[in-house]
Formats: structure tokens, sequence, C-alpha cells
């Protein structure tokens, strides 16, 4: 296309596209950023072509992953609030999030390294999360259960600091120790 805009994927490209980000995330996870791609293309069930077609290198792949988890833990937030009581969505959405920077923790070198070499691997990704956070809080403030002298960007200044203090299996006792106190600070009280 001439104009610049790109062609929405077939479905069958889709579900390549899927697969290898799913794959690359759990050969990612068990073998480090540092696995070779043909592993990722095997446990994908795609070919290297195939791979290499959708991530032309090892960075855009990484950066794919990244970007996938974020929308993948904001959108979330929309399927915790539609199974679950407000206050209990909001304090299984902090769980996810708990699980996603404790997961991408073994990824910041290499998003570093991405982002001095010009690339943008956080893109929206501050926002998306902001917004999910307060879409969690709105519907918990219109049920009447947290306080609504809190700004959600001081709850995602919370969970952050939380997450990355406490990233890592030894810490989770903690972390969750930690959450249930902040979640616990923002109840209503009679």
């Amino acid at each position: 296309m001439t104009d610049g805009t790109l062609r929405p994927l077939r479905a069958d490209a889709r579900r390549n596209r899927e697969k290898i980000l799913t794959a690359a995330v759990r050969v990612f996870t068990t073998e480090g950023l540092d696995a070779h791609m043909e592993r990722i293309a095997k446990e994908a069930g795609v070919g290297s072509a195939t791979l290499y077609r959708n991530f032309p290198t090892r960075d855009a792949l990484i950066e794919a992953v990244y970007r996938n988890e974020v929308a993948q833990l904001c959108d979330a937030a929309h399927t915790l609030l539609t199974q679950k009581p407000p206050a209990e969505a909001l304090r299984a959405w902090t769980r996810l999030f708990l699980d996603y920077v404790t997961a991408k923790y073994g990824m910041i070198d290499a998003l570093r390294a991405i982002a001095a070499t010009g690339g943008n691997p956080y893109g929206h990704s501050r926002e998306m999360i902001q917004a999910a956070i307060t879409s969690l809080m709105d519907a918990c403030a219109a049920a009447g259960v947290i306080r609504t002298d809190i700004q959600p960007t001081d709850i995602g200044a919370a969970l952050e600091g939380i997450a990355l203090t406490s990233a890592g299996a030894e810490h989770r006792q903690q972390a969750e120790r930690l959450l249930d106190l902040t979640l616990d600070g923002l109840t209503v009280r009679p």
C-alpha cells in the first residue's frame, strides 16, 4: 500500500503471530532471552521463515512479546470487572500486575538495550496500564468500596514499587502482603 497504512493480517497469519508470541514467552522464560529463534519457531509449530517474516530480529520479537503482555494485562481489567465485584476484580488484577512485572523482570536489560538503540518497547504501556487501573478504581468508587481521595496514579506508583522491590518468586509472599496492605488502605470503612 502506498499510503503507509498496513493491511490487517489474514486469520492464519494472525494465528501464527499469536502462536509465536505465546511460544516466545515460554521459551524466553525457560531458556532466557538468548534462546535460539529456531527453538521458538519449533515451539510455535511454524517455520523459521514465518517467524522471521513476523519478527525480523530478536529485538523485534522481544518488543512484541512485551507489548502483547501489556495488552493482555490491560484487557484483564475489563474481563475481571465482568466476572467479579469491583473490589475483588481490583484485588485479582493487582496479582496479575505482580505476575506481569515479575515475569518481565528478566527482560529489563533487553528492553533497555532496545530503547538505547532508538526503539520504543514501552510505547504507550504506562498509559494503558494507568487506564486499566483507572477503570478498576472507578468501578470500585462507583460501588462505594474504596476511598475517592486516592488517585489512580498513586496506586500505579505503589504497585510499581511493590512489584519492583519484590520481584522474584522468593519475595512473592512479601509482595502479596504489601498488595493487601495497599488495597486495605483504599477500603472505605463504615
